[in-house]
């Protein structure tokens, strides 16, 4: 089903660019923020709150160090999947109700780091990616169950082979936003089904281009924050509709490689490739808005997984 594109790609020293976390859509259950893993052998899993203004804990260790993975959370266990370097296929659980290292629990299809993750209300999908050696981009949607651990299903292709995304999704849909896809675009919103393995369609496009972004999800809308170390942007997007993503705010510093988290009332934008990369901001999702910043994380995070639960 999926097909692997090879050739053209570029990684130059200096950007640290990578990929955001996976963000639900958030219930009011929905208590903590955690980032897990990032460049420089972190295994680390960072926690912090969203009922009150904090910094973060370390609460456990990832089974490998990785950084370029995807994060995806389901009511009990985050997931962290893929990454590298060099790239690897596991794909590791943490508990939410109580403290602790994660397990590896299955595998990705295909090794791959820079990728995107998304989460159903059944599954998690890590998006896109690239495999080492040879520079090869993969359009792969991969979809794996929580009610039972396992490796990873080949469900449904994006549009183009494409990394260094933003996973959001609705009730109902996955998304991939921005990226470095291989027509060279950087501002394209695929969309794909939970409800069936189909492939991603084009929805729209961000205000925007730009690579290593982070994503975040309310109920109604995806967000696209940072990018390319140097952006400082909150882009929105609705779910209810197919249409282009527009500037509605701005974080306090400029960055890209950042996760993000989601709670009910706000979008997370935590660590990435600053002077501030163990910071943690909050912007509101009930009305646009700039962000604040709302605590630290234990050390500078890069490349990292974002997961809430």
């Amino acid at each position: 089903m999926a097909i692997t594109i090879t050739g053209g790609a570029t990684i130059t020293g200096g950007a640290n660019i990578g990929t955001g976390g996976g963000s639900p859509s958030p219930s009011p259950s929905v208590s903590f923020g955690y980032v897990s893993g990032g460049q420089g052998d972190i295994d680390n899993i960072d926690k912090f709150p969203f009922s009150t203004d904090a910094n973060a804990t370390d609460v456990g260790d990832l089974t490998v160090a990785r950084y370029g993975c995807a994060g995806q959370s389901s009511s009990m266990s985050g997931y962290t999947s893929g990454g590298g370097y060099p790239t690897i296929n596991v794909i590791d659980k943490f508990p939410f109700a109580s403290n602790g290292n994660a397990t590896d629990v299955g595998d990705i299809t295909l090794a791959r780091m820079f990728v995107t993750g998304q989460s159903s209300s059944d599954n998690g999908y890590m998006c896109g990616g690239f495999n080492s050696p040879g520079l090869r981009w993969s359009n792969v949607i991969d979809k794996f169950s929580f009610a039972s651990d396992g490796n990873a299903t080949d469900a449904a292709d994006l549009t183009e082979g494409k990394m260094y995304g933003a996973g959001q999704n609705s009730s109902t849909h996955g998304y991939d936003s921005t990226g470095n896809d291989s027509n060279g675009d950087r501002n394209i919103i695929n969309k794909f089904s939970f409800a069936s393995d189909s492939n991603a369609t084009n929805v729209g496009t961000l205000s925007v281009a730009t690579i290593a972004s982070a994503g975040n999800s309310s109920l109604d809308n995806g967000y696209n924050s940072s990018g390319n170390s140097v952006l400082n942007l909150i882009n929105k997007f609705p779910f209810a509709n197919e249409s282009n993503g527009s500037d509605v705010g701005d974080l306090t510093i400029a960055r890209g490689s950042a996760c993000g988290q989601s709670s009910s009332a706000s979008g997370y934008v935590s660590g990435g490739s600053s002077t501030g990369g163990n910071i943690i901001e909050k912007f509101p999702f009930a009305s646009d808005g700039n962000a604040t910043d709302v605590g630290d994380l234990t050390t500078d995070f890069t490349l990292s997984a974002g997961q809430q639960g």
